[in-house]
């Protein structure tokens, strides 16, 4: 892989944890405040398909290794 596919694989990384993070702080916010269930479970879907994508990048980003 060529050293900017790896930079730009790496900034939507970046992109997908802020996501990431930025969903779970909502859902705990709602979850703290007795938020509406249908709307948390539709976040915490969301946040799972945004972690399947970074475990994917991750893996595609970092080689396997042997050990």
């Amino acid at each position: 892989m060529s050293e900017e596919g790896e930079v730009d694989l790496e900034e939507k990384l970046e992109a997908l944890k802020t996501q990431h993070q930025a969903l779970h702080d909502e859902i705990d916010k709602l979850e703290e405040h007795g938020g509406d269930a249908l709307n948390l479970t539709r976040l915490k879907k969301e946040k799972l398909q945004l972690k399947d994508q970074i475990t994917q990048l991750e893996d595609s980003i970092l080689p396997d290794i042997i050990a």
